[in-house]
């Protein structure tokens, strides 16, 4: 199916802002949704809507029907061995928080090392640096190579026996960089650490094999792959997952109840206390359900092709700076236009219907690396086509002459 085709089945798409047809590159941000995942939670609350594992009622076991189907269906998406290993949680953030609470600082003290990296997002970042002040372990980054990317060098030199734990974001969401995860988890292994990957990004844009990556933490989110908001997935190898407590407490995580102790339900519902996300997660089978009939390699080829098309095309706007490597690189372009602020350009692009991220992207660490207060995003996914490339440059080239005395 071509990109033009598979855009039709977006309906926020199919519209004009500020008088122009959308051209939507924000996708690292949030992505669209297809029909299909819009008709299956329409379905659900017009005929399934219901509590889980517990009415006998014929809505009640639909309802269970359709959020274990999604949990089965994540398990063939990531290749995980069973249902156990996959938590529902409401996003990338609150799995790593779980297992920073649970399992981190369980397992370290005064004198361990946790090992990420300067260009982690503040989900991956802000709980590590809580588990080192509580625990008293030292938090060490993995040096960034000149185009920001890592070199297996440097993780060698880094991560040691001192080391508990490493957590690394599998594709930067700033500098569209892919980290070789897969060996730094073989490093963190050699040396008794345990190994989280933020799959954020990765996940909507790549076939991810959690137990070829051999990782003992793999966490994304359903919104940037096509799926609703408010609801991600926690992979963690089962004996991992059996020896953590849970870190939220109530109804539908619990066996058995006295009045002073209580126990706690078998994996994976031991972690899911309270009403868990049901339409979120009918959602997200529905969004794998489409990206696989797709197919996840002609995702990432369109994305390989797209990005070096956007790159050779941006570059051709005389003052552009983009950052990151020029290859290896998934699915977005992070850049500024002399020195024209990037919520500027952002304003100019949005009059022309062109939607872009600015900010520093829930990176402020990188971004004082790059050293820049701020920069623009175009990101880029699988209903994108090289014509909202040509706009964009068409955008950028009219911001230019907009603000030609701060450009050069």
């Amino acid at each position: 199916m071509k990109p033009s085709e598979i855009r039709e089945l977006f309906p926020i798409l199919n519209q004009e802002v500020n008088g122009h047809p959308l051209v939507y590159l924000d996708s690292s941000a949030t992505s669209q949704k297809p029909v299909q995942v819009i008709e299956a939670l329409k379905k659900y609350y017009e005929w399934d809507n219901s509590n889980v594992h517990r009415g006998v009622h014929t809505l009640g076991s639909r309802a269970t029907d359709a959020y274990e189907g999604a949990r089965a269906k994540v398990v063939r998406f990531i290749n995980a061995r069973s249902e156990q290993e996959i938590i529902f949680t409401r996003g990338t953030t609150t799995a790593i928080n779980l297992v920073a609470s649970s399992y981190a600082r369980s397992i370290c003290g005064e004198g361990d090392e946790i090992v990420i990296t300067p260009m982690e997002h503040h989900s991956n970042l802000i709980p590590w640096q809580q588990v080192a002040k509580a625990t008293g372990a030292t938090l060490k980054y993995i040096p960034l190579q000149p185009d920001g990317s890592i070199a297996l060098e440097d993780v060698e030199t880094t991560i040691t026996d001192r080391t508990k734990f490493v957590s690394v974001v599998h594709l930067s969401n700033v500098l569209g960089v892919l980290n070789p995860v897969k060996a730094i988890a073989e490093i963190a292994h050699r040396h008794g650490a345990k190994m989280m990957v933020d799959g954020a990004q990765s996940a909507p844009h790549l076939k991810v094999d959690v137990q070829d990556l051999d990782c003992d933490f793999f966490a994304f989110s359903g919104h940037k792959m096509c799926g609703p908001t408010g609801i991600g997935v926690l992979y963690g190898k089962k004996e991992l997952l059996e020896a953590m407590e849970p870190i939220e407490f109530g109804g539908e995580m619990i066996d058995h109840v006295d009045l002073y102790d209580s126990t706690w339900k078998e994996l994976p519902w031991k972690f899911e206390g309270g009403t868990p996300i049901i339409a979120g997660a009918v959602g997200l089978g529905a969004a794998i359900d489409f990206l696989e009939e797709i197919g996840l390699d002609a995702i990432a080829d369109h994305d390989a092709s797209l990005t070096a098309y956007a790159l050779e095309r941006m570059l051709e706007v005389e003052g552009l700076n983009v950052y990151g490597p020029r290859n290896n690189r998934v699915g977005l372009v992070t850049f500024n236009l002399g020195d024209v602020h990037p919520h500027d350009v952002a304003t100019v692009l949005d009059a022309e219907g062109i939607a872009v991220r600015a900010g520093h992207h829930c990176c402020q660490p990188l971004m004082r690396w790059l050293e820049q207060s701020a920069t623009a995003r175009a990101s880029f996914y699988l209903y994108n086509t090289e014509d909202d490339i040509d706009r964009l440059v068409q955008g950028l080239l009219k911001t230019k002459e907009y603000f030609g005395h701060a450009i050069g």
